[in-house]
């Protein structure tokens, strides 16, 4: 790839950040610094809507005109990428002029060659999403009416309409000609069969000033303004200088990958490619759509009051740890759900007990035995345990680089832990506490400078999650930069012979959580509690066949807490495992781990959901782990 474009949508003004807004805005900043980790030129584009009525009638409710309000409202986004560490090229506003001026240019020319009309309108409008709706897309109760719907009013009157149904059977041809188009592949499903089994309509993109005057007048009528979604998309192309700088356009445009979440599909699968088409100008590669973040199994939403406030969490635990999780914990497509729990459990795990361990306790032996000095680096591993801890740091810098074209940033993240937890079992195998006591010191420099080498490659793949907490630790490390480059992922012998290495302060101290009250006495019968396990035959234990298996998918099972329904790969076939693991589990917190299951168990139905098999974990008191393999096996491997 020779260069990388992304953008975020544009979020509206009429509120203050929220946890949707963080997640994509995140997910947009690790791709860009991760493509720029390996060399590749990237372009990072976020910013702000801040026309339309919604706007107004926050501006009205607060006493302020509309500018004044997007002048207060915009600070709050840009406060909160300042303190995530956001890297964005541009921050774009609609209220700018280098926007607002093309895209009265943009009007003028369609309006000009018969792309827009005017006519008569009479139907329904929902006051909420600011759009027009057909009475077939309506859910009206049996026996009710679309005027008894919430935010759904009758409207008649003259607008202007962009001739977006002459585009439909291109649009099919395109979205089923190029696969990458839309993604994952169920919102190109969903995008195919809306314009295959209805006819396109033609698109409204004027309000009358007499009902709304927030917004960009149209420059062939004073009396109406250009509707917020016509205009807020063409700021993809007013920020890279489309009709003002074509050499900074044409190096950027078409965009790599346009993220968005899966409630604007529509407007970025269907209004925008027609836009672009009649504009003449070229795709985007990809318009990604996330999911929901959920509160248990529900969409956060201000009316519910359950959206979460990410300056809360940031304000605990770091940036680096907010910026993380939300990679770590939702599978890009799916949706994730949010917890204090499923946080917790996360950090404490991956960075607090994995990461943060190994730093310590390999600078404390650095310090101990080496005075505190990197020894020179030995040979690049060949064999025995050196090539396998160094292979596992080169298999996740694969793993981070093909998720900059597959979009699993979660998985990658994944394989970089499972790097961090192999330098680890390579300190306990090679027990540098005995090595020190050889009067030969070769063999334990080269023990210590070998994980320290694989726990560089570690956080530089890390970097582009948790930026601050992983410059920190190169920097510890003895690396020359805080930001690595391209050129020293997959090289040996980077870390310069004789730095000082000393540990960061707190990398990621553990989050004690409160101490849960016993039960009391009575809660457990005597016999429970003396109970010896029966025994069985060796015979017996042979019937019972355990394989390995990968996780492809996890969903709540509907109506419960407490099952997750897991669609797994056995290597030579697929089943449909439930788990009673969602209290301890986020749904894709397991996707792309091999777990350890019964094979010939038989069939069951669980809450009316097929099972077939049944996942190996571990408890003690509140705590659930699902057992998973070390190291790399196949799915179908057998468990001996």
């Amino acid at each position: 790839m020779k260069r990388f474009y992304v953008t975020t949508p544009i979020y509206y003004v009429n509120d203050r950040p929220h946890i949707g807004h963080a997640y994509t805005t995140v997910l947009a900043d690790v791709l860009a610094r991760a493509h720029r980790t390996f060399g590749v030129p990237a372009w990072f584009l976020t910013g702000t809507d801040e026309h339309g009525q919604k706007v107004q009638q926050a501006a009205r409710a607060a006493g302020i005109p509309p500018r004044e309000h997007a002048d207060r409202t915009v600070v709050r986004f840009q406060e909160l990428w300042r303190t995530l560490g956001i890297t964005h090229d541009d921050f774009i506003r609609t209220t700018e002029p280098r926007h607002a001026d093309v895209v009265q240019e943009v009007l003028q020319e369609l309006y000009d060659r018969g792309e827009i009309y005017r006519a008569e309108y009479d139907g329904w409008y929902d006051v909420a999403s600011e759009t027009f709706v057909t009475e077939r897309d309506l859910r009206v109760p049996e026996g009710g009416s679309p005027a008894d719907l919430p935010n759904i009013v009758r409207i008649r009157e003259s607008n202007y309409f962009f001739r977006m149904s002459a585009y439909q059977d291109w649009l099919i041809e395109h979205i089923e000609s190029h696969p990458d188009f839309i993604r994952p592949e169920t919102r190109r499903n969903e995008t195919l069969g809306f314009l295959r089994t209805r006819p396109l309509g033609d698109l409204c993109i004027s309000r009358p000033k007499s009902r709304l005057e927030w917004g960009i007048e149209l420059p062939f009528d004073h009396d109406y303004v250009c509707y917020v979604w016509f205009d807020a998309l063409l700021n993809y192309l007013t920020a890279i200088g489309y009709r003002r700088d074509e050499d900074r356009f044409s190096s950027w445009w078409p965009a790599t990958v346009q993220l968005i979440g899966k409630d604007i599909l529509t407007t970025h699968t269907v209004y925008w490619p027609t836009m672009l088409k009649a504009l003449g100008l070229p795709m985007p590669r990809t318009v990604f759509a996330h999911g929901w973040w959920l509160m248990g199994d529900t969409k956060m939403s201000k009316s519910l009051g359950n959206v979460v406030d990410p300056m809360s969490l940031i304000g605990r635990h770091g940036p680096d740890a907010f910026r993380y999780f939300l990679i770590a914990e939702m599978a890009l497509g799916q949706d994730a759900s949010f917890s204090e729990a499923a946080f917790v459990r996360r950090y404490n795990s991956d960075l607090a007990n994995d990461l943060g361990n190994l730093a310590n306790r390999l600078f404390a032996m650095i310090g101990r035995y080496l005075g505190g000095r990197l020894p020179a680096p030995p040979p690049e591993p060949a064999g025995g345990a050196e090539a396998e801890v160094w292979g596992g740091a080169q298999r996740a810098v694969g793993a981070m680089e093909r998720a900059l074209s597959t979009f699993e940033l979660d998985r990658a993240v994944a394989e970089v832990i499972a790097a961090v937890r192999g330098i680890n079992r390579y300190l306990e195998v090679r027990a540098p506490w005995t090595l020190a006591k050889s009067a030969d010191p070769a063999p334990l420099r080269a023990v210590l400078y070998t994980a320290a080498e694989s726990l560089r490659v570690a956080a530089s793949l890390l970097h582009p999650v948790a930026p601050g907490r992983m410059g920190d630790l190169r920097r510890a490390l003895g690396c020359p930069s805080p930001d690595p480059s391209a050129d020293e992922l997959r090289r040996w012998g980077v870390l310069p012979e004789g730095a000082a290495v000393g540990p960061p302060a707190a990398l990621f101290p553990r989050i004690e959580a409160a101490a849960e009250a016993a039960p009391p006495p009575s809660a457990v019968p005597p016999a429970a509690e003396t109970a010896a396990p029966a025994e069985i035959t060796l015979d017996e234990f042979a019937r019972v066949r355990l394989r390995t298996a990968r996780v492809l998918a996890a969903e709540p099972v509907p109506g419960t807490d407490k099952l997750l329904k897991l669609q797994i790969d056995l290597g030579d076939e697929r089943r449909q495992v439930v788990a009673g693991i969602a209290k301890h589990y986020a749904p894709n917190a397991l996707v792309g781990r091999t777990i350890v299951v019964v094979a010939n168990l038989a069939p069951a139905k669980i809450r009316g959901v097929e099972s077939r098999g049944m996942l190996l974990a571990a408890s003690a008191g509140p705590e659930l782990r699902v057992l998973t393999v070390d190291g790399d096996l196949p799915p179908g491997a057998t468990v001996r």
